[in-house]
């Protein structure tokens, strides 16, 4: 059994890395570096020969669990399904815990990101939704209500 000390990270491949990191950014993540990773360290995790990717690392304010967008340069990427549903196996979404959901809604409408569905509210104490960002990425929001 794995002795697990920390959640570090979540990482996702995207394809234009500076439009996901932007939308990453307005939500409220910060920029904690940049870098190209190639050579044996990356084939030999990735299983991809000679393989080579752009990342960024992003973490909440004042630290914690990380979001790591990665780009491929070498190989090329695959294409994913842009319209998966919560139904569809594999990581389907990453949550924030927020503030105000219902003004960050109308923002990252406005900015043209949409609801996958609308607003929930679970008894007294969350209101949520789902929003398809770029690359079909959804994004779970939270509001501890209650």
């Amino acid at each position: 059994m794995a002795n697990i000390k920390t959640f570090d990270h979540v990482g996702i491949t995207v394809d234009d890395l500076n439009s996901v990191t932007a939308f990453f950014v307005r939500l409220g993540l910060e920029v904690e570096g940049r870098t190209f990773v190639e050579g044996d360290f990356l084939d030999t995790v990735s299983g991809i020969p000679d393989s080579r990717t752009e990342i960024v690392m992003l973490r909440p304010p004042g630290g914690g669990t990380g979001l790591e967008l990665a780009r491929f340069i070498r190989p090329d990427h695959v294409v994913g399904s842009p319209t998966a549903m919560a139904n569809e196996l594999g990581l389907r979404n990453v949550c924030f815990e927020i503030t105000d959901l219902r003004a960050t809604v109308a923002g990252l409408a406005a900015a043209g990101y949409g609801l996958v569905g609308g607003i929930g509210q679970h008894e007294n104490s969350w209101l949520m939704a789902y929003v398809r960002g770029p690359e079909g990425i959804v994004v779970s929001l939270a509001e501890r209500i209650g």
